[in-house]
């Protein structure tokens, strides 16, 4: 799929459609990634908070082992969760990740979410009322931590997920930041402001959870009368032609092959209309 690239901040490559590995189910994961690798996924979304990165990492071990791709031929990424904040942490949670993924760098690595938890073993530490326990460590901190990866070479390019144009632009203008983060991935649901204010700044969009009935039975309803399409491949094109990375989730082999079927375009009038039709009720 190296017809979906663009460059980030080190140098290297987004490929611009993976194959996402959130929710899938415990036991197929393995199965789901070598199939996608078979039929042509080079790009895997990942993250500790998944719990399946060790299942991740043997898929992409055998199809390396079977000689199908390299490991520069992949695009992985994984996700700093909110309880490695701590500047003392970041470089321990990497290598938790590189080590279940059976990998000695990762492409690219995010901040998955803007706020810290407090750090522990538990995932969602709570107090005695139920409620989130925050880190108080500033995101800044946390991203020098994640810039020093960079450096040891555990990571290609960082980058952030869920992020704010508030957050974003404080991370921008921080005094001496060195890397740049190359993206930002969010739950899109059709958020075309925060898709212009990345190509603003210079970020690339990834789109996760590309799920808008309403909105993609509108682009379905002006191209089924011209290409037999689902209303997942128009959806995924529309963002793709928008210059935004999608990240569609599935462990079915049907589903995942399917998502790879998008090489039609979509007509700029209705992608025009599309556009007016958001702008006006959302």
């Amino acid at each position: 799929m190296s017809w979906f690239c663009s460059m980030t901040g080190k140098g290297s490559y987004i490929i611009f459609f993976p194959q996402a590995c959130f929710q899938a189910s415990p036991g197929k994961v393995e199965e789901a990634v070598k199939f996608a690798i078979d039929i042509g996924y080079r790009h895997f979304d990942c993250a500790y908070l998944y719990k399946n990165e060790s299942e991740i990492g043997d898929g992409i071990q055998q199809k390396i082992k079977e000689g199908v791709v390299k490991r520069e031929d992949l695009f992985v990424v994984s996700k700093l969760w909110c309880t490695f904040h701590k500047r003392s942490l970041v470089k321990g949670a990497c290598q938790k990740s590189l080590a279940a993924l059976k990998l000695d760098y990762l492409d690219l690595y995010l901040i998955h979410f803007p706020m810290g938890f407090k750090a522990g073993e538990e995932m969602r530490p709570v107090d005695d009322n139920g409620m989130i326990v925050p880190s108080n460590t500033d995101i800044l901190d946390t991203w020098e931590a994640m810039e020093e990866l960079v450096d040891a070479g555990l990571v290609k390019a960082i980058g952030i997920s869920n992020f704010n144009h508030k957050q974003i632009e404080r991370l921008l203008t921080k005094p001496g930041l060195k890397f740049k983060p190359a993206n930002n991935q969010v739950k899109y649901l059709f958020l075309l402001v925060s898709a212009e204010h990345s190509v603003k700044t210079g970020l690339h969009m990834l789109a996760l959870n590309l799920r808008n009935l309403e909105f993609s039975k509108i682009l379905k309803t002006q191209e089924c009368l011209r290409i037999p399409v689902l209303y997942s491949q128009v959806l995924i094109r529309f963002h793709i032609q928008r210059n935004v990375a999608v990240i569609p989730k599935s462990d079915k082999p049907h589903r995942i092959e399917e998502n790879l079927k998008v090489r039609f375009q979509i007509r700029l009038t209705i992608i025009t209309y599309a556009l007016g039709y958001n702008a006006t009720n959302n």
